[in-house]
This record gives C-alpha cells, structure tokens and sequence, in this order.
C-alpha cells in the first residue's frame, strides 16, 4: 500500500507544475504592461520603470522564470500588485469560499447521484427509472448558469427562501452559512450529480447481475443489506472516479457562479487579477488549485484502493 501511495504521490507533482509554467508563460508573453496597468496613465516612464525593476519585470524571461521557480519551491508568492499585500495573506479568505463551494456541491451531487442511481436501477424500466433518466438527461445537457439563474428565480425570488446574493462565512452560524452556499453548491452540483447518477445506475445493474449478488438473494439475506452491504459498495467504484474529476471541475467551473452569486470565491479573484495583470496573485491563485486537485486526486486514489484492494497492486 506504501508503495502504490508512494507511486500516486510522484505522478501528482506534474499536476502541479505544469498548470503553473503555462500561467507563468502566458501572463509574461501577452501584450500589456502590468506595472504601467497599476500605476495608471498619470504615471511617468521614471515610475513605471521604477515599478518593473522592484517587481523584476525588466530581467530577461529566463531571468524571472528561475526566480519563480525559486520562489515557488520557497512558497514565496511575492506581493500582490493590486492589494499590496503578501499573495499568501490575500489568497486564503477566498479560496476558503470556493473551497466550502466546491465541497457542499461535492456531497450534494454524490448523495443525490448514488441514491437515484440505485433507485433507478433497482425500479428498472419502471416509471420511476424513467423520470430518473430523463432527470439526468436534462442535467447533463444543460449548463450550471442556467440552473443558477433558475434556482434564483424560483427559491429566492419567487419563494423568498434563500437571499438572491451574498456570502455569509460559517462564522456567522450554520443557517446563515447554509442560506447563502446552498443554492449556488445546488447550481454547480446538479450536472456532476446528473453524471453519477448516470454511472451508478449503469454500474449497480451490472453488479445486480454478478452470480454473487444472486447467491446472497437465495441464501435469504433482507434485500436491504444485499443492496446496501454487497452492491452498492461494488458499484461505487467507478463513482468514486467521477467523483475525483467532478471535484477539479467543480473548483474550476466555480467562476460562473461565484459572480453570479456574487461569492467572494477564487475563481472570481482570479478573473479580476488576471484583468489586472496581477502575476503574483494569478500564479498564487493557480497554485493553489493546483494543490487542492492535487490532495484530491491522492484521496479519490486512497479510496479507490480501499473499494477495490485489486488496484493496489496493479
């Protein structure tokens, strides 16, 4: 197990790099002067010029590109360029918000996806199974924006059950964190749940059929335990997968919502920093994402390897 942990943990580390060199690349060679961006058009060439030379913009790209990656190993993110302020101090607060985001619309999918997926499949043909498919049909085709945009007009607008916009952080007590990141983790959770409860139904009709589960019926254990002790535990594996990728995707599509919802989330601060040509806060912002992926791709593997020991040792 050490060893296939050992393994996964070395295979994540191009994850991490990789995203990181690209956003290094792209924000040096597109067009545009962030020091000039900052200071504004009152600036004189003497400021501007005084600003690259603190921010290291005027040594030669492969200058700047081993000082970033000195730095990164350091986790020395420098100074934000518009908060003037240490990129590990600004970046904190709203990832906390993309990342509770992310995670609530993580169980949501899975406990949404897991549980109609098995009822789907155990109502095979049935017009339950039928309204669960056409669910996810839907699910799957349309985009999160629009779920949002619904979800708004119908539970806040309409119903007056949740507020139209707004954060409020867990600090402020369950209810009033849960009123504010139910909704958008609901919008951003509904096309990976669609998705799941695709797969867990393909997979649990499978696992229905193994000679396995007909013997368990036949020596008279309760249907119950047959579904929920044998079945589902099988069926979940390739779950488990869409789940891992559901989780990436969700901290990387989390923009749309986050500025719909007016979220004070990661997504959202890196959109505003790459229009303002802030590097330290763009390539801060992409690490930790990538970090974030990254734990989660190890823990999808870990579990991975407890539903099915025969991983291990591939």
């Amino acid at each position: 197990m050490l060893r296939y942990l050992a393994k996964r943990f070395l295979m994540i580390l191009p994850t991490i790099f990789v995203p990181l060199l690209l956003v290094f690349l792209l924000l040096r060679l597109s067009p545009g002067d962030p020091a000039g961006m900052m200071l504004g058009d009152q600036a004189t060439p003497e400021q501007i010029a005084a600003l690259r030379a603190e921010l290291g913009l005027d040594q030669p790209i492969w200058t700047q590109f081993i000082i970033w990656l000195k730095d990164i190993l350091t986790l020395n993110l420098g100074d934000s360029i518009f908060f003037r302020k240490p990129v590990m101090e600004v970046i904190p607060p709203y990832a906390a918000v993309t990342i509770q985001l992310a995670a609530v619309g993580l169980v949501l999918a899975i406990v949404f996806g897991v549980t109609l997926g098995t009822i789907s499949a155990m109502k095979r043909n049935r017009p339950v199974d039928r309204a669960v498919v056409t669910s996810a049909v839907l699910g799957i085709s349309l985009p999160e924006f629009w779920f949002a945009l619904l979800l708004i007009f119908v539970f806040a607008v309409t119903l007056r059950w949740f507020p139209v916009a707004g954060y409020n952080p867990p600090s402020a007590g369950l209810i009033a964190f849960a009123s504010t990141i139910f909704l958008p983790a609901l919008a951003l959770g509904i096309r990976q749940s669609a998705l799941m409860t695709r797969m867990m139904r393909s997979s649990m009709l499978d696992v229905l059929n193994e000679p396995y589960i007909t013997t368990a019926r036949a020596q008279g254990l309760p249907e119950s335990k047959v579904i929920g002790q044998y079945a589902m535990r099988t069926a979940s594996i390739p779950v488990v997968t869409v789940a891992g990728l559901s989780a990436g995707y969700m901290l990387g599509g989390a923009v749309a919502i986050e500025i719909i919802f007016a979220l004070p989330g990661l997504g959202r601060m890196l959109v505003e920093a790459v229009g303002r040509r802030d590097y330290p806060l763009v390539e801060g912002g992409v690490l930790t994402i990538s970090l974030v992926l990254a734990v989660l791709n190890l823990a999808i593997d870990i579990v991975y390897a407890w539903l099915d020991p025969r991983i291990r040792y591939q």
